[in-house]
């Protein structure tokens, strides 16, 4: 069998919008505040995209991506590598010294944030030496100083870039932080192909995802495994995607299993779960754990650790 290759010039957003082009009215994400479909998903993050390259940021810059999971995650990342820029996406249970070491090792040009996070955000820009010249904003909870844009205000102002940056497989897409148990945290680089090959390895054969999925992560987009599970693998075959912007508590996680969260409904049950063997532990205590037919689950997926037999068991009897 010949294995599969990336042309010489790729760009993972590019590549993801054209494989949806014809999904323009699917729902590409459902989260806390309403649904955003294909169409919607590729032209605002293609008028984020441009919004970048008016503020002044350049090719291969760093952007810090600082925001709650919702429906700006992707619009917000997708945009950056659209413009050829390097989105940071860190945690947001963090401190602001952390944010203030980020900003200075990454080298920062701009951040997108959410309004919630945005005192953290400041207090981290106060703390140490940065190069943030631009701050758009998503969902402000007040009156924004001077120097920052709504993130909604900066989509309206633009069109949409007309075509991507030209880059390929090899080029700059990405950072994600590690840890920092071994000392400071690492920024890790990824480029545009390494997610295309692990949608191409791993989401696609052994995870089998089809368009008629509905996937849900309790891990957020900001970590690896969430990014994979939550835009990675879903987009590359046109599924759709459940985002939560709270912590993944039993309570949580049941409401978007059983459609019950605003803006969900029935329709869009997930039909495949991510966790870690803690949250599984967790819901399997709970006395709130939905019956086998309130939910339309037909695959979880469990990583971070080794997942003990006996609660794969207990969870596969309860749920088949």
């Amino acid at each position: 069998m010949t294995s599969p290759s990336l042309p010489e010039r790729f760009n993972f957003a590019e590549h993801l919008f054209s494989l949806n082009s014809g999904r323009a009215s699917k729902a590409a994400y459902i989260d806390d505040r309403g649904v955003l479909s294909y169409g919607a998903l590729q032209e605002r993050s293609r008028k984020v995209a441009a919004a970048l390259l008016a503020s002044g940021v350049q090719r291969e810059e760093r952007v810090l991506l600082l925001m709650l999971d919702g429906s700006d995650w992707p619009v917000c990342f997708l945009g950056s590598l659209y413009a050829g820029v390097v989105p940071v996406a860190v945690n947001t249970l963090l401190t602001s010294e952390d944010y203030a070491y980020m900003l200075a090792h990454s080298e920062a040009k701009a951040a997108m944030v959410s309004g919630a996070l945005l005192p953290t955000l400041q207090a981290a820009m106060e703390k140490g030496s940065h190069q943030l010249r631009t701050v758009f904003v998503s969902h402000p909870t007040g009156e924004l100083p001077e120097g920052m844009l709504e993130l909604e205000a900066a989509v309206a102002a633009h069109a949409p870039m007309p075509q991507a940056a030209d880059t390929s497989p090899r080029d700059h897409a990405f950072w994600l932080y590690s840890s920092g148990s071994t000392g400071k945290p690492k920024g890790t680089v990824h480029v545009h192909g390494s997610p295309w090959w692990t949608a191409e390895l791993y989401g696609k054969p052994v995870l089998g995802l089809t368009e008629d999925d509905v996937c849900f992560s309790a891990a957020k987009l900001y970590f690896a495994y969430g990014l994979g599970n939550a835009l990675t693998f879903p987009l590359s075959v046109g599924a759709s995607v459940v985002l939560m912007a709270e912590r993944p508590t039993p309570d949580a996680v049941f409401k978007r299993w059983t459609g019950k969260a605003e803006h969900q409904g029935e329709g869009a049950r997930p039909t495949v779960f991510f966790g870690a063997p803690t949250g599984f532990a967790g819901m399997l205590a709970s006395p709130t754990l939905p019956a086998r037919e309130a939910v339309g689950l037909r695959m979880c997926s469990s990583a971070g650790e080794a997942l003990p037999g006996d609660l794969a068991q207990r969870f596969k009897a309860h749920y088949g």
